[in-house]
């Protein structure tokens, strides 16, 4: 007669034992994601509106952070269809990527907290009938965010000084 043994395995008991020889001491399976090197997951979005009037364009940001990670910092990134005039000043957070782009800053966005305001006015180097204001995320600190929707706009502003929103 022949006896066969079979192991019966302990899934949970093996998990943790790999866990332990490949994440060290002290780190488990469960440990915070950007241990196991995995982004964090935030939810950036930007939302507003534009105004322009003869040479000068007016742009009222509030940028939020609908979780569910906290991110350190933001960066939005202002684009525009005319050159902006040389030598203006800008906000605090904020400088000149180029002749067309404005790049600001938010600071940290706590998940879900109150939308960090930004108020730019910007005189153009001409006078245009009309401007395209490009608005979206050039920085978030690596964290994933699965709705682009929300902090990528593009806008249309005619030279009436009436307020477009996004």
């Amino acid at each position: 007669m022949r006896v066969t043994r079979r192991a019966v395995l302990d899934v949970p008991a093996v998990t943790a034992m790999v866990a332990a020889v490949v994440l060290g001491p002290g780190l488990s399976a469960v440990a915070e994601p950007a241990a196991r090197g995995i982004a964090p997951e935030a939810d950036v979005s930007h939302h507003g509106r534009v105004s322009l009037q003869e040479e000068w364009i007016g742009i009222q940001l509030r940028t939020g952070n609908r979780g569910p990670s906290p991110l350190d910092d933001v960066t939005v990134r202002l684009r525009f269809s005319a050159p902006l005039a040389p030598w203006q000043k800008l906000p605090r957070g904020c400088l000149r990527g180029d002749d067309r782009t404005v790049l600001c800053g938010t600071g940290p966005l706590r998940a879900g907290a109150e939308a960090r305001r930004t108020a730019l006015g910007l005189r153009l180097a001409s006078r245009p009938a009309e401007v395209v204001v490009r608005v979206d995320t050039l920085w978030n600190g690596g964290a994933s965010d699965r709705n682009r929707r929300n902090d990528t706009h593009q806008v249309l502003a005619l030279s009436t000084g009436d307020a477009y929103a996004f």
